[in-house]
């Protein structure tokens, strides 16, 4: 297979949620000698784009995306051991979890697997945080941005516990909080100091890439 015939196919077996076709596909750039990182960028990645218009555009749902997630992620398990040690020392750190008092955590993995996918450095703290670890684990990541989600009313107003504890301790000009699910809102965001709202995982990811290409 030729360069561009590979690339197309590992993007393809993403937005077809092909989990063994990635595999196969990975495995070719391999054997051909391309450098993990660049079937990684310009096939695995560009398939997720696809697949994140699909889903901002509704031909996708969250299920389709969890599953062409699945195929990227079986497409990375074969890249990634050829990858270079630093190639992504650079990344943009991000710290990301549903706030304490709610459990459904779908839209947040989302946003997870499409940063990474992104090239950003995630951690995952989890559903139901205690908003004293969103900070506790910004300071000791490293992170630059904090994203919290909630489907919940009765807990949507811990994240502006969180931004106090951030501005406390001195970080907050320092950490870009992004924040989203079902009940929030811009105007919410803005009553709260944050300084992202998403509506849904595609909108996050294009505003903290927007956000960090200017940085």
């Amino acid at each position: 297979m030729k360069r561009q015939e590979i690339l197309a196919a590992l993007a393809t077996t993403v937005v077809e949620m092909d989990e063994d076709g990635a595999k196969i596909a990975a495995q070719a750039a391999i054997d051909s000698g391309m450098p993990a990182f660049e079937a990684i960028a310009e096939g695995l990645v560009k398939g997720m784009n696809i697949v994140g218009d699909k889903y901002e555009e509704q031909e996708y749902f969250i299920p389709e995306v969890l599953l062409c997630s699945d195929a990227m992620i079986a497409g990375l398990a074969v890249l990634q051991p050829y990858l270079p040690k630093d190639y992504n020392c650079g990344a943009k750190k991000v710290v990301i979890g549903v706030v304490q008092g709610d459990t459904h955590d779908i839209g947040k993995n989302l946003v997870k697997i499409m940063l990474e996918t992104a090239g950003f450095e995630v951690y995952d703290l989890g559903r139901n945080v205690p908003l004293r670890t969103f900070v506790d684990k910004a300071e000791e990541f490293g992170a630059t941005i904090v994203a919290m989600a909630t489907l919940m009313t009765t807990t949507m107003d811990g994240m502006r516990t969180v931004i106090e504890e951030l501005e406390h301790r001195g970080l907050r000009d320092k950490i870009t909080v992004i924040i989203g699910g079902g009940p929030i809102s811009q105007v919410f965001a803005d009553e709260i100091k944050a300084d992202l709202y998403a509506k849904d995982a595609n909108v996050a990811v294009r505003k903290l890439k927007a956000l960090t290409s200017n940085l």
